[in-house]
């Protein structure tokens, strides 16, 4: 199988020029689907880590990169939204966030707040032995044994250490979301009013934004919960620190295939 991908069929949010050359980094199996970015991507373009998949390669051999708390030596391995990034040497640490347009952005947070990762319940089932299974929109699966706290929708707060469940965030009116894709992907507000649609169409949601000036419209699939302090962690590690806008990236494969 070829560990290339074509540019023209990548998801909008990855960071690549699509006309420049014919291929990119293909991403290898793993959470969020195929719109997962490559973390060679996220190294070498975005970050400007590295300057070569060699030495991302060796970067990612020194066990100083870590996806949601494990260290990665795959540079193909699938980043995608929510994800943390902590680069141990640097002491920096990076929450994968959607940004306006349903591009994906890397957000500065502090040491602590790299400690747990936010997930969006995307389904939940009864398994053997009567605990409930939550799968989480990046396909990770927890057991609880309390199936009437979490409903689909709802979003959890899941320890890098443990899997352990520290925060959750109901899924209501009032609640503060975020869009993460869709042509309101990026905007941040409180539901308004959830419309249930009658049959298989998806239901409706209605977000005023923070300004409390404006209101949109979205589907429920689009709209994830978080927390009132969630995005303000870019201020809380460093308030001179600047969002990476990971669809700025300049990608430098040369004759449509990889750099060596």
């Amino acid at each position: 199988m070829t560990k290339h991908q074509k540019r023209l069929a990548v998801p909008k949010s990855w960071p690549v020029e699509r006309k420049e050359e014919t291929y990119t980094t293909k991403a290898a199996a793993g959470p969020h689907g195929g719109a997962g970015v490559p973390l060679l991507i996220v190294l070498r373009d975005v970050l400007g880590y590295a300057d070569s998949k060699k030495e991302a390669r060796y970067a990612l051999g020194q066990d100083s990169v870590l996806v949601n708390g494990t260290a990665i030596s795959d540079e193909r391995q699938p980043i995608g939204m929510f994800d943390i990034l902590a680069f141990r040497e640097r002491e920096e640490y990076y929450r994968v966030f959607p940004d306006e347009g349903g591009r994906l952005s890397l957000t500065p947070i502090d040491a602590e707040s790299a400690g747990s990762k936010l997930g969006k319940i995307a389904g939940k089932a009864q398994v053997p032995g009567g605990d409930t299974q939550l799968t989480l929109h990046d396909g990770q699966t927890l057991l609880v044994e309390d199936a009437t706290t979490y409903d689909g929708n709802d979003s959890i707060v899941v320890s890098n250490d443990g899997n352990e469940i520290v925060a959750h965030f109901t899924y209501e009116e009032g609640a503060l979301v975020t869009a993460v894709s869709g042509a309101h992907a990026g905007r941040i507000g409180t539901i308004d009013e959830i419309q249930v649609t009658p049959g298989s169409s998806p239901n409706n949601v209605l977000i005023e934004t923070e300004s409390g000036e404006e209101r949109f419209e979205t589907i429920e699939e689009y709209v994830v919960v978080i927390d009132e302090n969630f995005t303000g962690d870019a201020d809380d590690a460093d308030a001179d620190a600047d969002e990476t806008d990971v669809a700025d990236a300049d990608e430098t494969d040369a004759d449509g295939g990889e750099d060596e």
